[in-house]
């Protein structure tokens, strides 16, 4: 008796050398071949490379026209590279779904390209997670997964400054409030009526508009207007200006210094304005030291007291 795969004549059987190009099962049927037998390499590459049916004709928002895909998928052992092959062409199928999602946060401060890679990500989760025995759509599972996806996204890499969560989702409030409100009443609501309307004190609303402006940091490098050769954002930005406050006492040691006696304000006059030291000063006026530095004490006390006095 010939093995399995040879005919009598000792050549190979047609029919076995077709059992490389299709599936186990067929092959058992048509070759004999033992159920235990791996699959061989050429095998599982002609699977791979078959004409895959265009996803054109699945329509993800009807459940109908999928579901025989995701009971296919869930019937297959995990690790399976059918199954992969499956969970692919599922991917592939909602992929605009995603797309659809993840353009509802655009212009919220993140790039379009991110969103999309977060809403794929979340479709991905949503389709491993899935289990179709349950008997519910899978949109009804993959909209809210996704969604979270995105959310959690802003939650916890949008923020420039991390603030606390009570914050974050506080201003998420405010920002929805604003818009309810703004429409309800015509106008843009004050921090009392986002208060009235969130059931919060006024405070709280403060805290979350402060921690809103922490969402985006803007460069102070950015140009202010549509010129790239415009002024930066930094450079209009004011610093405290302390020349205000000389000319400010200036003004104010000008009646003190008046009221004072000939010889104490040329005693200022020599150690403020001639920069000489009190040995000099005191052989100028012809007194001590010691006694220079007692006038010039008392004098600046004096002077001092009188401006605390004006202020």
């Amino acid at each position: 008796m010939s093995p399995p795969g040879v005919t009598g004549s000792g050549r190979p059987d047609p029919a076995a050398v077709s059992c490389l190009r299709v599936t186990p099962p067929v092959c058992r049927v048509r070759c004999g071949c033992a159920e235990e037998s791996p699959m061989s390499l050429d095998a599982d590459i002609a699977r791979r490379r078959a004409p895959i049916e265009p996803i054109d004709r699945y329509d993800y928002g009807t459940y109908s026209s999928v579901e025989p895909l995701f009971l296919h998928c869930a019937a297959l052992p995990h690790g399976s590279a059918e199954r992969l092959l499956v969970r692919e062409r599922l991917i592939v199928i909602h992929l605009p779904l995603a797309r659809h999602i993840a353009r509802r946060f655009d212009r919220r401060g993140a790039e379009s390209d991110d969103l999309l890679q977060v809403a794929s990500l979340g479709l991905v989760k949503a389709l491993d997670r899935f289990d179709p025995a349950r008997g519910t759509e899978f949109l009804w599972f993959a909209v809210p997964t996704v969604t979270g996806e995105i959310r959690r996204h802003f939650r916890d890499q949008g923020w420039s400054v991390r603030v606390p969560r009570r914050l974050q989702e506080m201003s998420m409030a405010i920002n929805a409030a604003t818009v309810e409100l703004s429409q309800r009443n015509s106008r843009f609501p004050t921090s009392g009526d986002l208060a009235g309307y969130l059931r919060v004190s006024r405070q709280d609303v403060v805290d979350g508009m402060a921690a809103g402006n922490s969402y985006v940091a803007a460069s102070l490098d950015r140009p202010v207007g549509t010129d790239p050769d415009s002024v930066s954002v930094g450079e209009m930005i004011g610093v405290e200006e302390y020349g205000f406050a000389v000319v400010d006492n200036h003004q104010s040691l000008i009646p003190l210094m008046a009221q004072l006696p000939d010889r104490e304000r040329r005693i200022l006059g020599l150690r403020f304005v001639d920069d000489m030291t009190q040995t000099q000063i005191a052989e100028e006026i012809g007194v001590s030291q010691m006694h220079v530095s007692r006038l010039l004490t008392r004098t600046i006390a004096d002077l001092r007291t009188g401006l605390l006095e004006r202020t």
